[in-house]
């Protein structure tokens, strides 16, 4: 069976977007260009935060213009989070990139190899989508000045500049900086989502091998009439093979375990400031004029975060459906044909089945679609009470 890389069958989007962002995982012996490239990196979206935060508390108290700059400032403060978070635990993601090419992991057969596939291509499909729409949602920022407000001289997004809109070239200069900057972000924010995500859907690729190793076993009632050292040997294959069911299993609750502790954190983030970006996003969509090239935008823009919230909390979902089938896969091997030994490693294995796994952010919230929905509740409930407000 020739070698398959894990890492690079599940992250290789990842890796090249963040490398040319210079936020990817650095070299031991890393260069003293890249580390003033990744600290530059950086620097733009803090200073893009900072920029926002001076002009909320400039127009504080203006319900109308705090709504416009303050979903962009959650988005903003989100992936400066994430992206901090993620710098921190390089040395966890080392680990966890070392245990995916361990080789528990590896496959085995052409099944298996599919079964990887199969799962690495439904998440790339999900966050390819996500990286198109958001790229889609910046570029009609990028013309909202140019259409809505023909004419006049304006930034693409409301926040405080260094520089003046009413001068050149200082109005180029600006406008490139706020554009370049958020696709920056777009880019960063598809990179971090998709390490963390992607690691997620592996485990369920893992724990879909380990059903496709244990219906694999084979049948002792089928060796009647061989010798006794052919059905010896049999029983052998298949008492190896639920061990390392059971080894396979354990190595991926150790592996899901790691990306929980890893990433809980930033997925917490993620979720809760879901809130207020969607509210506050569908309180600019009553006031801004239609149609228009800003309400559109907006659109775009809330339906991206929609999808990147159901993104994470349908991983979460699957890891724990997919669970779940296993501890019923258990029953439909041919467990009544084996020997004693196997029947009690397969006892012990279904007790350490019945409980599903569960991804869990901030270590309390549990990642489904339960969780989905919940969170749209909420957030049309936020923007019932200050649409009321307002009017």
């Amino acid at each position: 069976m020739a070698h398959v890389n894990n890492e690079d069958m599940y992250l290789n989007r990842a890796k090249f977007v963040m490398k040319i962002l210079g936020v990817w995982m650095p070299l031991e012996n890393e260069t003293r260009f890249k580390k003033i490239y990744r600290t530059a990196m950086m620097f733009l979206q803090y200073i893009f935060l900072i920029f926002q935060t001076i002009f909320i508390f400039q127009v504080w108290g203006d319900l109308e213009a705090v709504s416009e700059a303050s979903y962009l400032l959650f988005t903003q403060a989100c992936l400066c989070f994430k992206i901090t978070v993620f710098q921190i635990k390089i040395p966890m993601l080392r680990d966890l990139l070392k245990q995916m090419n361990a080789d528990i992991f590896r496959p085995q057969t052409l099944e298996h190899i599919n079964i990887l596939i199969l799962q690495a291509t439904r998440i790339k499909r999900f966050l390819l989508a996500f990286m198109v729409s958001s790229q889609i949602t910046c570029g009609m920022w990028a013309l909202k000045p140019l259409f809505d407000n023909a004419g006049k001289r304006e930034f693409p997004f409301d926040m405080w500049m260094p520089v003046s809109s009413e001068y050149s070239p200082q109005y180029e200069l600006g406008y490139g900086f706020q554009l370049i900057t958020i696709c920056m972000s777009a880019y960063m924010y598809f990179g971090v989502d998709s390490v963390a995500l992607s690691m997620v859907i592996f485990g369920c690729a893992q724990i879909d091998i380990v059903k496709a190793k244990i219906l694999s076993i084979k049948s002792i009632s089928n060796s009647v009439g061989t010798t006794k050292e052919h059905t010896r040997r049999i029983r052998k294959e298949n008492y190896n093979k639920i061990i390392e069911c059971i080894t396979q299993h354990q190595a991926v609750l150790k592996f899901i375990q790691m990306t929980e502790n890893t990433y809980h954190a930033y997925l917490f983030f993620q979720l809760t400031g879901s809130v207020g970006l969607i509210c506050m996003s569908a309180l600019r969509l009553v006031v801004v004029k239609f149609p228009s090239i800003h309400f559109f935008s907006i659109v775009f823009y809330v339906s991206v975060m929609i999808s990147q919230l159901f993104i994470c909390c349908w991983c979460g979902h699957e890891l724990t459906a997919t669970s779940e089938e296993l501890f019923a896969t258990l029953y439909q091997c041919l467990w009544y044909e084996q020997d004693f030994k196997f029947k009690r490693d397969l006892r012990f294995m279904m007790m350490c089945v019945r409980r599903p796994v569960v991804l869990k952010v901030g270590n309390y919230i549990t990642l489904s679609r339960q969780t989905f929905v919940s969170i749209l509740r909420m957030s049309y409930s936020y923007f019932a009470v200050l649409n009321s407000t307002e009017k």
